[in-house]
């Protein structure tokens, strides 16, 4: 009964899990949360059909859904879902992305048809005691695939050292190798009454990197920034805070006016002003997610950094996944302490869920003309 207990559990929390990644897929939509999502669906249908299994004793049905969820689906979608989160070369995605499609049909059939031998009881049946040789290799492979996505997303991430949210990342990366794991041993060993045990532990830890990724970075700012308080989530918010900081903002920029500029507070000569365009290419139907996050940084920018003369997002109507972004810094050092703000390395991380390539043009202005009312009409209000 023990068993029968621990495996209504697990399933139990798999669903639940399951309904999570769904709200975290809604909440910000990436392919990593719906592969995760996928996974931990997965699991939870193999985890459903065991509950019957530990009752009744398991037969083909329940042993079919058991492996296909986990030891394959599961597994196969968490480390893909690892390497999407973590890998930020389109090329890269692309090749996984053919890998796990057929990975996933091939394997799948063959599971689901193949003969099964064999006498089974009400403990977790382990896949190579029951199938053939043709789908213990098939989803040997699919393993192998697995360590290797893994091992990617790892690599991937400590490169990246200790800049933006890397710390956050190896965390979710290590809870997915975790779940990953627990799930494969289970699928190859069964384990007895320890195996929905371990399957407890696997649904959990996907849960919780699920979770992990899809909270904003609060710990990169002070407690009275409320920048990612639901600013992703909820515009309306965004528009009742904006006035009160409409003051400050208007009177900086308007400070700078033509006679300023002239007499007590002379512009640094051109040579010393930076500039940088960027153009990313969006991937397919991410156009409105990337408007938030980059509405959002402007505002950042603005409220910020007086230092950083200009930073405006635009589209490109005769390119719908395009878009460029701009900057003009009153010197070099204006232009670090950009690219050191906690709103720029949030923005920039969350780009990988909705860019596929990025071009950057980096400028030393030589000479330029501007009417007074530029920034008015680039940022109106």
């Amino acid at each position: 009964m023990v068993t029968v207990g621990l495996t209504f559990i697990s399933a139990l929390v798999g669903w639940s899990a399951t309904a999570a990644l769904t709200a975290y897929a809604q909440r910000r939509p990436s392919v990593a949360a719906i592969a995760w999502l996928v996974a931990a669906f997965g699991v939870t249908v193999g985890l459903s059909a065991a509950v019957i299994g530990v009752l009744f004793d398991f037969g083909e049905l329940t042993f079919r859904l058991l492996h296909i969820g986990v030891s394959l689906i599961g597994p196969l979608f968490m480390a893909w879902g690892a390497l999407e989160y973590a890998v930020r070369s389109p090329n890269a995605r692309f090749t996984a992305r053919l890998f796990v499609t057929a990975l996933t049909v091939v394997p799948l059939v063959v599971l689901s048809v193949d003969r099964i031998s064999g006498r089974f009881g009400t403990a977790f049946p382990p896949l190579g005691d029951h199938y053939d040789l043709i789908p213990r290799s098939l989803v040997n492979g699919v393993q192998g695939f697995v360590a290797i996505l893994l091992v990617l997303a790892i690599i991937a991430v400590a490169r990246r050292g200790s800049r933006g949210s890397g710390v956050t990342d190896l965390s979710v990366l290590g809870l997915v190798v975790l779940a990953a794991v627990l799930s494969v041993v289970v699928g190859r060993m069964g384990i007895g009454s320890l195996g929905p045990l371990l399957m407890l532990g696997a649904i959990s830890s996907l849960w919780g990197a699920a979770a992990l990724a899809a909270k904003p970075r609060r710990d990169l700012y002070d407690d009275d920034d409320d920048y990612y308080d639901d600013e992703y989530d909820d515009e309306d918010d965004e528009l009742d805070d904006e006035p009160q900081e409409e003051p400050v903002r208007r009177k900086r920029r308007n400070a700078d006016t033509y006679d300023d500029l002239y007499a007590d507070a002379p512009a640094p000569p051109p040579s010393k002003l930076r500039g940088v365009i960027t153009i990313y290419t969006l991937a397919d139907g991410q156009g409105g997610g990337f408007d938030q996050v980059a509405n959002a940084v402007v505002a950042e920018v603005a409220k910020r950094e007086p230092d950083t003369l200009l930073f405006a997002a635009h589209t490109v109507p005769s390119a719908p996944l395009q878009r460029i972004v701009y900057a003009i810094y009153r010197d070099e050092l204006a232009q670090e302490e950009h690219e050191q703000q906690p709103h720029v390395m949030e923005f920039t991380r969350r780009l990988s869920a909705h860019v596929v390539a990025t071009n950057v043009i980096e400028l030393s202005l030589s000479g330029a003309a501007a009417n007074d009312g530029l920034a008015a009409m680039l940022m109106p209000r």
